[in-house]
């Protein structure tokens, strides 16, 4: 089991857990598996991150490797440029959506990927035991990368009919969230010929406008904004732009099952056959959109490294997460809340119908999920202790407790904070209010024993 590294690379409180000597040490660490450069490093808006960025680079230096800064870019932006730019790799500094204090440190492959759980592994075991090595021979320099958002944008944009687009003048509300898209997302929407309005405009590294994460409970902004507006649609973007939830032209907010399996029936329909892969805690709604178009779907534990490791083993076109986290496989196997904008735009585009319109056209859903602050020890408790209550349950991940095909719970430890999940899908409102409510006292029964 990793030590060090959690979901989505490493994360912890700046000056507490993340110290400028563990930084710097880390930093050795990822080097020394890197063994060559150059490396691009990248970083989001909060307030640590810039300094963190300068001793990652100064690290990185120290041993004896190139680097160039790209600046403040979303996370996906700095994939897709280590991919092709011929980077050996990258650095992302970023803690996604955790709260302002967090931070955190994420190793990106030469391919555009978080490097995998196993490398991970190998790189704590660097870390844990000194193995990287003092440059003495030369150092290596930092300079800037200047071309990370050119090259990305039209890589996005050329996976997309842009014409069609254009021709479209969508009107459209973007929730940067006071994150990474503030400057990324309104030129990518403009270059598209939309009509653009934004919230939550300005970098924030306390996230003051509606926190780093979007969830349906706190885009009333976003959904009011689209409303006064008429805007087509809506978007908010994570702390790191990597994930996007959206919002149709009636002001409602789309749970990010709902997006996914959208944009899985369109590109499955000009693409039949194609392969989805997905977490265990996504709403069953994908297999029956699958079948409808020959297509396969593969479930993997939560967390977007694994769906991107089995997106590249078996050449996956789609992939996602039930948070707003998609990725299209002919860009990059990474959550891309720009490149999952540009494939929104392309189907409305495409069928010329309204997002409430395709919305309606979706089988129905009812999934919700929530969570409970818990410490390590508690969380292993709540999940044994439910182990022992469901002896039948899927254990892969957490647990998931099946009832039948469209009624289910799933409880799992999250990587990134000291809370467990909680999951639910279920065929009914009525039948998922119940459902959460009898596992939410379940748990915190177990937590008070």
């Amino acid at each position: 089991m990793a030590k060090l590294f959690g979901t989505n690379g490493i994360r912890g409180v700046f000056g507490d857990d993340l110290t400028l000597d563990f930084i710097h040490d880390i930093t050795l660490s990822i080097a020394t598996f890197f063994k060559q450069g150059p490396i691009i490093v990248g970083y989001d808006g909060r307030h640590s991150s810039h300094t963190i960025a300068k001793v990652v680079c100064s690290a990185l230096n120290y041993y004896g490797l190139d680097c160039k800064n790209a600046g403040l870019v979303p996370t996906p932006c700095l994939e897709f440029a280590a991919k092709s730019l011929g980077y050996k790799g990258g650095i992302m500094i970023t803690a996604s959506h955790n709260p302002p204090e967090y931070n955190g440190i994420k190793p990106v492959a030469s391919n555009g990927v978080e490097i995998s759980h196993e490398d991970e592994l190998l790189v704590e075991d660097i870390y844990f035991n000194k193995k990287w090595q003092n440059s003495t021979q030369k150092f290596g320099t930092t300079t800037i990368e200047d071309k990370a958002l050119e090259i990305y944008l039209n890589g996005v944009k050329s996976q997309v009919d842009v014409d069609r687009i254009i021709s479209k003048k969508f009107k459209i509300v973007l929730d940067l969230g006071n994150g990474a898209q503030v400057d990324v997302a309104p030129k990518f929407c403009q270059e598209l010929g939309c009509d653009v309005e934004t919230i939550n405009e300005k970098i924030d590294g306390n996230f003051s406008g509606r926190g780093s994460e979007p969830t349906p409970e706190n885009l009333g902004e976003l959904s009011k904004a689209v409303l006064n507006n008429h805007a087509d649609l809506g978007i908010a973007f994570d702390g790191d732009g990597d994930r996007s939830l959206f919002c149709d032209n009636n002001g409602q907010i789309l749970t990010g099952d709902k997006s996914a399996s959208l944009l899985s029936n369109y590109i499955l329909g000009k693409n039949p056959g194609s392969t989805i892969v997905t977490c265990l805690n996504s709403s069953s709604n994908i297999e029956s959109l699958a079948e409808k178009n020959n297509g396969k779907v593969i479930r993997t534990k939560v967390g977007s490294v694994e769906v991107s490791k089995k997106m590249i083993s078996i050449d996956a076109l789609i992939g996602f997460e039930e948070n707003g986290g998609f990725m299209y496989g002919r860009h990059n196997q990474v959550r891309d809340g720009i490149m999952t904008l540009a494939l929104i735009f392309d189907l409305l585009a495409t069928t010329g119908k309204t997002m409430s319109e395709e919305v309606e056209s979706l089988p129905p859903s009812f999934t919700t999920k929530d969570k409970i602050s818990c410490s390590v020890d508690e969380a292993k408790k709540i999940i044994d202790t439910l182990k022992q209550q469901y002896p039948n349950a899927d254990t892969f991940d957490g647990i998931k407790i099946t009832f039948d095909e469209k009624n289910w719970v799933m409880i799992r430890p999250s990587g990134t904070e000291p809370i467990v999940r909680i999951y639910a899908e279920a065929n009914s409102q009525k039948r998922l209010d119940e459902l959460m409510s009898e596992y939410i006292q379940k748990i915190k029964l177990i937590i008070s024993r």
